[in-house]
Formats: C-alpha cells, structure tokens, sequence
C-alpha cells in the first residue's frame, strides 16, 4: 500500500512532467514552422516530382498548416504541351489535418497543465481516466495525420482549392492536396467525359482518399471517368518528428496505466 501511495505521490508526477516535455516539442514544431528566428513567418519550400515520370511536377510553400503558394507544371498527353498553374496571390489553402492535430496537441497539454506538481491523487482510477483523455487526444492528433479524408469524385470537383489555381486548371483535370503520416500529397485526375450512346455501365465511385482510373462519377448532369492519376508527394521531416513524439507520449501513458493495473489485480483498494 505504501509502494501504491509512493507511485501516486511521486512517479505519476513524474511522469506527468516527461509527457509535458515530449508534447511542448510537439507543439513547438507545429508553431516552429510558422515562426523563424526574428518572429517572422517561416515558410518552407517543398519540391514535388516522380522519378518515374515528370508528368506532374511542383514546388508548395508550406507555412504552419496553410499552403502559401503552389507552383504546379502538368505534362499531360491530351493537351499535349505543359500547362503551368500556381495559387492566386490572394489564397492560401489550409490544411486541415495539420490544424486539427494541432488542436489535439493542445487539449492533450491542457489536461496535463490542470493538474500541477502540487496536485494530490486520489486514486489509480483517477490517473487512469487523466491517462485516457490525454491518449483520446493523442489518438486524434495521430488520426488525422495518418488518415486522410475520403472525399467523392464531385466533392473533389467543388472544392474551393480548384478555384485557387491561375490560369484556373482545364475542366477536365482536378487536383487535391492531403498529408499522409509525414507527406504532403497532391493527386492529379484526368477526366473524360462519357458519351450519352455509350451505354457503359455506370456506376458512380463512392467517397476514396484516391480514386483509381476506370472511376465513374456524374456532375452537372454529366457523366465523367477518370483516365489517368498522377500522385506525387514529398516529406516534411518535422511533421515524421511529431509523429515520433505521439507514439513516445502513447507508449508512456500506457505503461503508467499499467503500472497501476498491476497494483489493483493485487490488492482491491477500497480508494481503488
């Protein structure tokens, strides 16, 4: 039992203050991005490009969780020469999923911050409900980092990011941007339009993070398939690092819960 009060007076603390530590580095190289040395706004070029084939080639600015700039030559067959499209200077693009963690980093910071070096637990259940808000929001933060949106092929169409391109891009070609673990992505689709007597069996594709060639969707009252995908994508290293820090901080709210585990199987505290 003393053994028990120890680890809640003293190791819970502790380790409470190593997860503080490991999400403040989280935190930082999301803000770190946005702000250099002087206080001014840090932008990052990327460049994007396939080895494969140059089909699609770019350069992206990213600056904290919105694209500043995207600079974007398409080489594709039908149009038979290269079209060059960058972002109007008025837009940016936000990457949602870049924010969203964010925010999860920061609620999962908050709880930890309510209870400071002074607080008193009560019992194992109370460590442990704490441990699984901070895991709940780890767990998101990871999530949409890991897991891009799924969006329909209309959806892709009338998204405000197609509208953002000058020159806009040519009817028949949508683009999307997503972050995949440490990635940033962009998706190319080249579409043709199914004639009316063409009596293919249609059948409209459902909500994908990629949509494959042979893809059917209708907009507008027409019928489109999608003929080529072009993806090309490129590594933002300290978005690999945030992921680093959220298994590390995962793992330690883990062991802390069993930790406590152990004692209960043991002894069924009346606090318990």
């Amino acid at each position: 039992e003393e053994e028990f009060k120890w680890l809640l007076r003293e190791e819970v603390h502790a380790v409470l203050k190593q997860l503080k530590d490991i999400l403040k580095e989280a935190s930082r190289r999301f803000t770190l991005s946005a702000t250099g040395p002087e206080g001014q706004t840090r932008q990052e070029n990327f460049k994007l490009g396939s080895s494969v084939t140059d089909q699609v080639k770019g350069v992206l600015t990213l600056q904290a969780d919105a694209l500043t700039q995207a600079d974007i030559n398409l080489r594709l067959p039908k149009h038979n020469q290269v079209l060059h499209s960058t972002f109007r200077e008025d837009k940016q693009w936000k990457m949602q999923q870049i924010q969203d963690a964010r925010n999860h980093v920061g609620q999962a910071l908050y709880l930890l911050n309510s209870r400071d070096q002074s607080y008193q637990f009560k019992s194992g259940a109370e460590v442990n409900k704490l441990m699984d808000a901070v895991m709940l929001q780890l767990t998101r933060a990871r999530n949409r980092l890991t897991t891009p949106a799924a969006m329909t092929l209309p959806e892709v169409a009338s998204s405000s990011l197609m509208k953002m391109f000058t020159p806009p891009l040519p009817g028949d070609v949508f683009a999307n941007f997503y972050i995949n673990l440490s990635k940033l992505c962009l998706i190319v689709y080249q579409l043709h339009l199914l004639q009316p007597n063409l009596n293919k069996n249609f059948k409209p594709a459902g909500s994908s993070v990629l949509h494959s060639p042979g893809s059917m969707f209708e907009l507008n009252n027409q019928k489109f398939e999608v003929s080529h995908v072009h993806k090309v994508e490129c590594v933002v290293p300290w978005l690999n690092d945030t992921l680093v820090f959220f298994t590390i901080a995962l793992q330690l709210c883990q062991q802390l819960k069993d930790k406590i585990s152990v004692f209960s199987s043991y002894w069924n505290f009346k606090h318990y």
